[in-house]
């Protein structure tokens, strides 16, 4: 039997990506509401997401601004699939 994606599997991790796969981008901003988490550890585990790979993040500025833009990558989007074809086969769905 085969073991989940431990970068996926935890709660909030899983949240961010799962909100990306259904837009282009999103905002540090918007996660922050999507996600109701705190802005230090939405930014702790958008690092680690992107250490994995899964997810891009672009930094600029907007006026005098900081802006953070969060993309899912194709391989971020490749590992949600596989993720979840593990769990339904753990769940036998």
């Amino acid at each position: 039997m085969g073991t989940l994606n431990t970068i996926l599997h935890q709660e909030l991790r899983l949240s961010i990506i799962s909100f990306l796969l259904g837009v282009e981008s999103a905002e540090f901003k918007k996660l922050l509401e999507v996600t109701k988490a705190s802005k230090g550890n939405l930014s702790v585990q958008l690092t680690k997401l992107q250490q994995a790979g899964y997810v891009e993040i672009v930094k600029s500025f907007k006026g005098n601004y900081p802006h953070t833009d969060c993309k899912i990558t194709s391989e971020g989007r490749q590992a949600f699939e596989s993720y979840l074809a593990e769990l339904k086969k753990l769940l036998k769905i």
